[in-house]
C-alpha cells in the first residue's frame, strides 16, 4: 500500500478531469488523478471527433484523450490507474482508497470528474457495432450519417430532439418507442409528429442488429407478447440511443447532494458542491449538454474553484 498526498485529487481522466489537470499542474498543486474504470471517458468509444475546437481535419477520440493527457502530464499531473473504491469526504482532508486500499490519497480538495455512462438496452449487438452505426449522442455522431437512414431509441424529450436534429441530416428518422406514447412534452410530441422524415413506430421493441463489419439494419418486434406480434427489419446505418445517462456518482455517498435524476448539484456559477472543498465538472454534474467542450470548459472552472479556495484557506 503507498500514501500519498495532494492539494487536489482529480477523480475521473476525460476532457473535464484532465482539463482541470492542466489548469491545478500549472498552479502548482501537485494534484493527482485517478483515471478510473474507463480511462479518457466516454470519448474513448467516439471514433471521430470533428466539433472539438483545434481539430480542423477531426480526430479519433482515443488518440485526442491522449493529446489531453500529454498536455496534462507535461505540466506534472500524476496519473494513477484503478477507480476510487471509497473516499470519506465528511472533513478535510479528504481520504480515498484507490482499488480497495492499494493506494491511499489524503487531498485538501477534491474534484469530482467521473461522468455519466449512457443507458443501453442491453443487446450483444450493441457492443459489437458501437462506434460502428451504434451511438448515445446524436450531436456528436449525426453528422456521419448524412443522408443516410438512422434509428432513435426512446421516447421522452431528450429522444424527440435527437430525433429532430438527425431529421435535419438524415435521409430518414425511425423512433422506436416501447409504448404506445411518447412520454416528451406536447410541444416535442408536435414537431416529431409533423416532421415527415420522421415515423414513429409505436409498442415496439428492438430484438437485434445486424450487419457485416458495420451496422445494416435492426430486428424489431412490435406489440410483443400478444396475439397481434409482429416481427420485422428496418434497414437503418445509424443506431442511437436516447434513453438517459447515469452519472458515476455511486462511490461518494449520501453526503453528496444530488438532483432528482442523480447529477451532482454545483453552486451556480461555481463548481462547488454542498461539501466545501468539493466540486463537480463534466457529465457528472451536467444532465443539460453533455459535449466534450463543455466538459472541459467545466474542468477548467473546477480547478480555478480549487485553486481559490486553498488560497483563502491558506
Amino acid at each position: 500500500m503507498s500514501e500519498l498526498a495532494t492539494k487536489c485529487l482529480i477523480i475521473g481522466s476525460g476532457p473535464a478531469g484532465y482539463t482541470a489537470g492542466i489548469y491545478t499542474s500549472r498552479a502548482n498543486l501537485n494534484p493527482i488523478m485517478v483515471d478510473g474504470s474507463q480511462p479518457g471517458g466516454q470519448l474513448i468509444t467516439t471514433t471521430e471527433v470533428e466539433n472539438f475546437p483545434g481539430y480542423p481535419e477531426g480526430i479519433a477520440g482515443p488518440a485526442m484523450m491522449e493529446d489531453f493527457k500529454a498536455q496534462a502530464m507535461r505540466f506534472g499531473l500524476m496519473t494513477i490507474s484503478g477507480e476510487v473504491t471509497e473516499i470519506d469526504l465528511s472533513k478535510r482532508p479528504f481520504v480515498a482508497k484507490v482499488n480497495g486500499g492499494g493506494h491511499v490519497i489524503t487531498a485538501d480538495t477534491v474534484i469530482i470528474a467521473t461522468g455519466a455512462a449512457a443507458r443501453y438496452l442491453g443487446l450483444p449487438d450493441e457492443q459489437k457495432y458501437l462506434g460502428m452505426g451504434v451511438s448515445a449522442c446524436a450531436t456528436c455522431d449525426g453528422f456521419f450519417f448524412r443522408n443516410r437512414p438512422v434509428a432513435v431509441v426512446g421516447g421522452g424529450d431528450t429522444a424527440c430532439e435527437e430525433a429532430l436534429y438527425l431529421a435535419g441530416l438524415a435521409s430518414k428518422v425511425y423512433m422506436i418507442v416501447r409504448k404506445d406514447y411518447l412520454r416528451a412534452s406536447k410541444y416535442m410530441q408536435s414537431r416529431v409528429m409533423e416532421n415527415e422524415k420522421i415515423e414513429v413506430l409505436f409498442n415496439t421493441e428492438t430484438l437485434s442488429l445486424f450487419g457485416d463489419d458495420v451496422l445494416a439494419g435492426a430486428h424489431l418486434v412490435s406489440r410483443r407478447g400478444t396475439e397481434n406480434e409482429d416481427e420485422f427489419d428496418i434497414a437503418v446505418e445509424g443506431f442511437f440511443l436516447a434513453i438517459g445517462h447515469s452519472p458515476n456518482t455511486a462511490v461518494f455517498g449520501p453526503a453528496l447532494e444530488l438532483d432528482e435524476m442523480g447529477y451532482i448539484k454545483t453552486k451556480s456559477p461555481s463548481t462547488a458542491t454542498n461539501l466545501e472543498g468539493v466540486f463537480a465538472a463534466g457529465d457528472v454534474a451536467d444532465p443539460f449538454y453533455q459535449q466534450a467542450v463543455s466538459a472541459a470548459g467545466m474542468g477548467c472552472r473546477a480547478a480555478l474553484d480549487a485553486e481559490r479556495f486553498l488560497m483563502l484557506q491558506e
